[in-house]
C-alpha cells in the first residue's frame, strides 16, 4: 500500500492542485486521502486502488472548495464591506493616544490667548455660534469678531501644530 502511495503521490498532488488552486492545500486534500484510503483498503480489498485512491482526492478537493466558498459567504453575509468600513471608523490606540495629548495641549494653548479671543473661538468652535452671535457677546463688528476668530485659531494651529 504505502508503495502505491508512494508511486502516486506527485501526481495526486497535481491533480488535486489543479483542482482547489493551491499546492499546500493539495498536499493536505492527498494526505487525507492517504488515511481515509488506507482505512478503505484494511476493510475491504480494492478492485482499482489507484481509481479509488484519486477519487477519494477528487471528493476531498471539491469538497474543501465548497466548503471555502460557504464560508467566504458566511462572512461576506455577516456584514462584509459594512463589517470592514465600521473596523475603520475606530481609531488605533496609538491614533487615540496621540489625539489625547493633543487636545491637552489645545487646552493649555488656549489658556494662554487673550480672555476675549479665547471666548470668541470657543464660542465658534464648541458652542457653534454664528460670528453674529459672537459680535454681540464681545460688543463689536461682525468683521472684528471673524478676526479675533481667526487670529484665536491661527495661533493655536501654529503652537499645537507648528510647522516642520
Amino acid at each position: 500500500m504505502l508503495a502505491l502511495y508512494v508511486a502516486h503521490r506527485g501526481e495526486l498532488v497535481n491533480y488535486a492542485s489543479g483542482i482547489v488552486g493551491d499546492r499546500a492545500c493539495a498536499e493536505d486534500v492527498v494526505q487525507e486521502a492517504w488515511l481515509r484510503f488506507g482505512a478503505a483498503a484494511e476493510a475491504r480489498p480494492l478492485d482499482e486502488p489507484v481509481g479509488y485512491l484519486y477519487r477519494i482526492v477528487r471528493n476531498l478537493a471539491i469538497d474543501g472548495l465548497r466548503r471555502a466558498r460557504r464560508e467566504e459567504r458566511v462572512v461576506a453575509g455577516y456584514g462584509g464591506p459594512a463589517v470592514a468600513e465600521a473596523a475603520d471608523e475606530y481609531p488605533s490606540p496609538e491614533a487615540e493616544a496621540a489625539a489625547r495629548d493633543e487636545l491637552r495641549l489645545l487646552v493649555k494653548v488656549m489658556a494662554e490667548l487673550p480672555e476675549r479671543t479665547r471666548i470668541a473661538l470657543e464660542m465658534r468652535r464648541f458652542g457653534g455660534c454664528k460670528l453674529k452671535e459672537i459680535a454681540a457677546r464681545l460688543g463689536v463688528s461682525i468683521t472684528v469678531a471673524h478676526d479675533i476668530v481667526a487670529e484665536g485659531i491661527a495661533y493655536c494651529r501654529r503652537r499645537v501644530r507648528p510647522p516642520k
